[in-house]
C-alpha cells in the first residue's frame, strides 16, 4: 500500500525537476509537425506578410503567438539553470506555481518585444524591396548585411557583458532574486534583457534569412546553447562570429555562396 504514495511521489519529482525538458521537446514537435504539415507560415514572416488576407495588425498578433513556440524551442534551453535556481528558492520560501509562472512570462515579454520590433522593420524592409526595382534584384544584399552585422556583434563589449551574466546563473539569480510574484516577474524581465542582449543579433538573422526553418532554427539553437551553458562556450564566440563575417561578406560579393535554403525565402 506504500508503494503508490511513494511512486506517485518519485513521480511528481522527477516531472517538477523535468518539466522544462518537456516543454522543449514538445516546443520542437510542434515545430517539425507544423513544418511537414505546411503550417510553418505561421512562424514565417515572410509568407505572412505576402500571403496573409488579415490585416497588419493581426497578422502581428497571430506571428506573435507562434513567436512563442520558437522562444520555447530555442531560448528556453539557455535558460533552463538559472530557471531551476528559481524554482529551488521559492519553493524554499513557499511559493506558488504563479511566481514560476510570471518569472517565464517577463522573460517571454523581453523577446517578445524583440520580435514585434524586428517583424514592424521586416514589413518596412519588405516595402522598401517591393518599390525599389534595384533591391527587387539584389534581395541577396539582405541576407549578407544580416550575417555581417551578426559577426561583427561576437566581437562587441555589449555581448561579452551580456554573455558574463547569462554564463554566470547562480550569481545573476543572488544578484537579482526577489520573493513574490513581483519579484519573480522582474527577474524574469532582467534574464531576458540580458539575454536579448547577448543573442539578439544571432535571433535576427531568423528574419534575415528566414524564420520557421527548422535547420536555422536547430543550428542558432546550439550555437546559443554552447555560448551560454558550454566549459568552453567562449571560444565558440569569436570563431562564430569570423564564420558569419566571411560568410555574409561571400554572400555580399556573390549571391552564389546563399544556399537555397535561404534564397527562397527572400524573393
Amino acid at each position: 500500500m506504500k508503494a503508490a504514495p511513494v511512486v506517485a511521489g518519485g513521480l511528481g519529482r522527477w516531472s517538477s525537476a523535468h518539466w522544462p525538458w518537456l516543454l522543449v521537446v514538445a516546443a520542437w514537435v510542434t515545430a517539425l509537425t507544423a513544418s511537414e504539415t505546411g503550417w510553418n507560415s505561421l512562424v514565417n514572416h515572410h509568407e505572412l506578410l505576402e500571403h496573409s488576407r488579415l490585416p497588419w495588425v493581426l497578422t502581428l498578433l497571430v506571428f506573435l503567438l507562434a513567436w512563442q513556440l520558437m522562444t520555447a524551442a530555442m531560448m528556453l534551453p539557455s535558460s533552463i539553470p538559472l530557471l531551476r535556481f528559481f524554482r529551488q528558492a521559492n519553493h524554499a520560501n513557499q511559493g506558488g506555481r504563479g511566481a514560476t509562472a510570471m518569472f517565464l512570462a517577463g522573460y517571454a515579454a523581453v523577446w517578445t518585444a524583440f520580435a514585434a520590433a524586428a517583424f514592424t522593420g521586416d514589413t518596412i524592409i519588405h516595402r522598401l524591396v517591393d518599390e525599389s526595382g534595384w533591391l527587387s534584384e539584389r534581395t541577396w544584399l539582405i541576407a549578407g548585411s544580416t550575417l555581417v552585422i551578426a559577426g561583427g556583434f561576437q566581437f562587441t563589449p555589449l555581448k561579452e557583458r551580456c554573455l558574463t551574466q547569462c554564463r554566470s546563473p547562480f550569481s545573476f539569480f543572488v544578484r537579482h532574486y526577489r520573493r513574490g510574484v513581483r519579484g519573480a516577474w522582474n527577474l524574469g524581465v532582467s534574464h531576458g534583457k540580458y539575454c536579448l542582449g547577448c543573442c539578439w543579433a544571432l535571433m535576427l538573422l531568423m528574419f534575415g534569412l528566414g524564420v520557421g526553418h527548422l535547420v536555422w532554427m536547430a543550428g542558432l539553437a546550439g550555437i546559443m546553447l554552447l555560448e551560454r551553458t558550454a566549459l568552453r562556450g567562449l571560444k565558440v564566440v569569436p570563431a562564430v562570429g569570423v564564420l558569419f563575417l566571411i560568410w555574409g561578406g561571400l554572400i555580399l560579393w556573390h549571391p552564389a555562396w546563399l544556399p537555397g535554403i535561404m534564397s527562397g525565402t527572400l524573393e
